[in-house]
């Protein structure tokens, strides 16, 4: 599967968005790709984290012991990648701001930890998450996520992505005429305007 052919999944869900649209990081996009619609349809779902799950196969080897995703976006992807992998999952939850392991899931020393995503568009909750792995005493030996659009973002991890593309973003001081013409709309699960750097 191709960057076209996950993109073609997102249309065929109407998540692919096209007009002015403010990130989860607070960055400005004429492009939102919105996940949760994908999420409606197993099928789609199916073909995408299978796909996903095939190239880690080819990368990461031995295979990671269990899989960590960030709560909301990344809680059926995680799911749907374990199920292809054949282990375990589990899902990170902000307490006080912060990404922690809750509902008595927990981590070995040394556990070896792919996370799993949905759409990456700076790294910041990406590096989060393995900041809050790596407290939890998990080793994470990659990161894998269904789409990338952070043009090359370094994790300090493999990352390996089903597809990457490359939409604009703008800073909010800087967003092009034609652009600011267009109302904007928060289409996202969480507003960290005020924390550019940190966003997903």
């Amino acid at each position: 599967m191709n960057t076209e052919d996950v993109l073609d999944e997102f249309r065929g869900a109407g998540a692919y968005l096209e007009g002015h649209f403010i990130l989860s990081s607070g960055l400005h996009s004429p492009v939102f790709l919105q996940k949760a619609l994908v999420y409606q349809y197993p099928e789609r779902m199916e073909r995408l984290c299978k796909a996903l799950a095939d190239k880690v196969r080819a990368v990461v080897d031995p295979l990671p012991e269990v899989i960590v995703s960030p709560a909301v976006g990344g809680i059926i992807p995680g799911y749907e990648v374990s199920r292809w992998l054949g282990i375990p999952n589990m899902f990170l939850e902000r307490e006080n701001g912060e990404f922690r392991l809750r509902r008595s899931f927990a981590l070995s020393p040394g556990q070896r930890v792919l996370i799993v995503e949905d759409v990456m568009s700076t790294g910041g909750s990406s590096r989060e998450a393995i900041e809050a792995v790596t407290r939890e005493g998990g080793e994470v030996v990659a990161e894998a996520i269904l789409v990338d659009r952070t043009d090359g973002v370094d994790l300090g991890v493999p990352l390996i992505s089903l597809a990457q593309v490359s939409f604009p973003t703008y800073q909010p001081d800087d967003v092009p005429a034609e652009l600011a013409k267009i109302p904007a709309t928060k289409p996202g699960s969480r507003d960290l305007s005020k924390k550019v750097a940190s966003g997903g």
